[in-house]
C-alpha cells in the first residue's frame, strides 16, 4: 500500500486526548469520570458573546478578510492597550485558535531544520506543531523543586546554535501554572536581543494570575519590537474553547506580512466565531473578578488536598488553571489507563493527563501528571480522594 509520510509517523499523540477511548468505555460501564485531564472550563461563556451570534442579521455567511475583520482587530487592539500592550489593529492577525497562530508563527520565522528553545514541561501540542513545521524543539528543563521557574539564562546560552531562531514560552504556563515575573521576562528579552532571536510568548491565560500577581507581557518590554510575537486566544479567557478564535500579535511588520500569506492560503477565520469573540470583548470586569476568585479557591482546594497524599510532590501554580504533580509511581501513562479501566470507588474514577507528553526530553516526567482545576471544589475534593485511594493499591 502507499506509505504514510515520515512527518505523519513522527506526529505525537496528544497526552491529553489519547486516553479518551478508555474514558468512553468507562462511561458505557456506568462509571462517573472526573475530568482533571483537559483544560475545558466549566465557567459559563459570557452571555453577551452567545447573544451576538443569536441576533446577528447576516443573510450570507461570507468570508471575512484573511487577517480577520477590521472591526474585530480594532477592538482587540483596544483591549491590549488597556493591558498596557500598545499595538495597532494592523499588528494583529486573527487565526483559527491559538493553535493556528503558532503554526503561522513557526512558518513565518523558521525553516525546516531550524530550532526553537522551549522551557519544559510545555504545552504538549508544541511538539506536534514543531513536527508539522519541520523544526526541532530544544528543551531547557525547569524543575518541580523550583516550582518550574525560568531556568538560569546560562542554560539557554548553552543551547543556542546557528540553527536557533526563537525562544518560546507560555505565560502563565500550561501545564505548570507558573507565572513569569517581570525580571524573568527582562532576562529573556536581553538574550534574544543579544543573539538576534525571536521571543514568542503564548499568553492565552493572561487573565488568570493569582495572589495579587500581575501578568507582564513581552510586548510591555521596550526594545523588542522586532523580536516579540504574542500568541493569544479567546478559548480560556471567555470560556469559548469551541469558538476556535485566536490571534498572533507583533510590531514586526515583516512577520505580520509573512504570516498574512499563510492566512490567505487558508482563506479566513470563521465568521460567526469572530462575531461572538468581538462581542466578548465587552465582557465586564466583574466577570473576570468572579472567575479569578473562583479559580483561586479551586487551586487552593486542589493543592491542599493533594498535599495530604503521602509521597506526592506538587508545584504551586500562580496562574492559568493547571498544576504538575509528581506521584510515587514509575509510569503515569499506565497509571492513568489503570484508573479508567480497573479502579473506581462506588462507580467513580478520575482521568488525568500523563505528563511525559509535556516534555520532549525522553524519559523525563514519567511519574508526573498534569491536573486541571476546572471542576467545582466539591468535585475536586472527591477526585483527589479517589486519586489518594488509588495510589494506595496501585502496583507498577
Amino acid at each position: 500500500m502507499p506509505s504514510i509520510s515520515n512527518k505523519g509517523q513522527a506526529m505525537p499523540q496528544s497526552p491529553i486526548r489519547k486516553l479518551m477511548p478508555y474514558a468512553e468505555k468507562a462511561y458505557t460501564q456506568g462509571k462517573t469520570v472526573y475530568h482533571l485531564n483537559i483544560g475545558q472550563p466549566d465557567i459559563k461563556t459570557p452571555q453577551i458573546a452567545l447573544d451576538a451570534v443569536k441576533i446577528h442579521s447576516l443573510e450570507i455567511l461570507s468570508y471575512t478578510r484573511s487577517e480577520g475583520s477590521e472591526d474585530y482587530r480594532r477592538k482587540i487592539a483596544n483591549y491590549y492597550i488597556k493591558k498596557d500592550i500598545h499595538v495597532k489593529h494592523d499588528d494583529i492577525i486573527v487565526t483559527t485558535g491559538g493553535s493556528e497562530a503558532l503554526l503561522f508563527t513557526f512558518g513565518s520565522v523558521m525553516d525546516v531544520g531550524d530550532e526553537v528553545i522551549i522551557p519544559e514541561p510545555f504545552y504538549a501540542n508544541y511538539n506536534g506543531f514543531s513536527t508539522a513545521s519541520g523544526i526541532n524543539v530544544v528543551p531547557v528543563i525547569s524543575k518541580i523543586e523550583d516550582n518550574f521557574a525560568l531556568p538560569p539564562i546560562e542554560e539557554f546560552e548553552k543551547l543556542i546554535t546557528p540553527k536557533t531562531k526563537a525562544i518560546l514560552i507560555c505565560n502563565p504556563g500550561n501545564p505548570t501554572g507558573y507565572l513569569y515575573s517581570k525580571e524573568e521576562i527582562q532576562k529573556l528579552a536581553d538574550i534574544v536581543r543579544k543573539h538576534d532571536l525571536f521571543l514568542i510568548s503564548d499568553e492565552v491565560y493572561r487573565e488568570f494570575a493569582y495572589d495579587g500577581a500581575v501578568h507582564y507581557s513581552i510586548l510591555q518590554e521596550e526594545g523588542l519590537d522586532e523580536h516579540a510575537i504574542i500568541i493569544d486566544s479567546v478559548s480560556k479567557r471567555y470560556s469559548m474553547c469551541g469558538a476556535r478564535i485566536g490571534c498572533m500579535v507583533s510590531r514586526n511588520k515583516e512577520v505580520i506580512q509573512t504570516a498574512l500569506k499563510f492566512a490567505q492560503a487558508r482563506l479566513s477565520p470563521p465568521t460567526l466565531a469572530q462575531i461572538a469573540s468581538e462581542a466578548a470583548l465587552d465582557t465586564p470586569q466583574s466577570y473576570f473578578d468572579d472567575v479569578i476568585e473562583e479559580y483561586e479557591e479551586r487551586r487552593n482546594t486542589l493543592i491542599r488536598e493533594l498535599k495530604k497524599i503521602e509521597g506526592l510532590k506538587v508545584g504551586n501554580p500562580k496562574g492559568a488553571f493547571y498544576c504538575i504533580a509528581e506521584l510515587p509511581i514509575k509510569n503515569s501513562d499506565a497509571f492513568a489507563q489503570w484508573l479508567l479501566e480497573e479502579f473506581h470507588i462506588d462507580g467513580e474514577t478520575v482521568m488525568v493527563a500523563p505528563a511525559a507528553g509535556f516534555y520532549s526530553t525522553p524519559g523525563v516526567g514519567l511519574n508526573q501528571i498534569r491536573l486541571a482545576y476546572v471542576l467545582n471544589k466539591k468535585s475536586l475534593i472527591k477526585a483527589v480522594h479517589i486519586l489518594k485511594e488509588a495510589l494506595k493499591v496501585y502496583k507498577d
